[in-house]
């Protein structure tokens, strides 16, 4: 039987999304294979971890790539980056929260997101189109935020999946306070 690795890894970012402590046979029974195939593909927990931070970093890269964050209004490319990271939201919502990912020495493949992120949101305020009161760290950590917050309220049943792309994109863009006409 051949094993669609990228299905396996992203049963298993599901898995340990909703519970982080989920066992090797728990992310096999989640996955549909037995404990020997996974074992087989990873050889531990830490080299699942690592498969998992892999995909998901080449997935947000393709996302970041698709965007083309250098086209248009920051604002467009923005919904873009949004709307491209759809597909791997709940893999994206696992790595931002997994603790092992970050002990020790980071890889720079991170580095090199979070430096395209915040160069958009830059990019953005000094066109005049995002505040700037609020540096382009922070949005970028901000949108991280919405998107694993949407990731999980879809995964629970809390929010529609159809609704990611506007839950994310009204919120950061237009912020939490309501509008008063005069």
């Amino acid at each position: 039987m051949t094993v669609d690795r990228d299905r396996v890894l992203r049963s298993a970012a599901a898995l340990l999304t909703r519970k982080a402590t989920a066992t090797m046979d728990e992310v096999a029974r989640a996955a549909g294979i037995g404990r020997a195939t996974l074992h087989r593909h990873f050889a531990g927990r830490d080299a699942l971890i690592k498969a998992l931070e892999d995909l998901g970093l080449r997935e947000l890269d393709a996302a970041l790539d698709a965007a083309r964050l250098d086209e248009d209004t920051a604002t467009e490319a923005l919904r873009r980056l949004i709307a491209g990271s759809e597909p791997a939201a709940g893999l994206f919502a696992f790595l931002i929260t997994e603790n092992q990912l970050f002990e020790g020495e980071q890889n720079q493949g991170w580095d090199r997101i979070d430096a395209r992120i915040a160069a958009l949101f830059r990019r953005g305020q000094e066109s005049g189109e995002f505040r700037i009161d609020l540096g382009p760290a922070w949005l970028t950590d901000a949108l991280y935020g919405l998107v694993t917050s949407a990731a999980w309220s879809i995964q629970d049943g809390r929010s529609a999946g159809k609704d990611y792309q506007h839950m994310i994109v009204e919120l950061l863009l237009g912020g939490v306070r309501r509008s008063v006409e005069k």
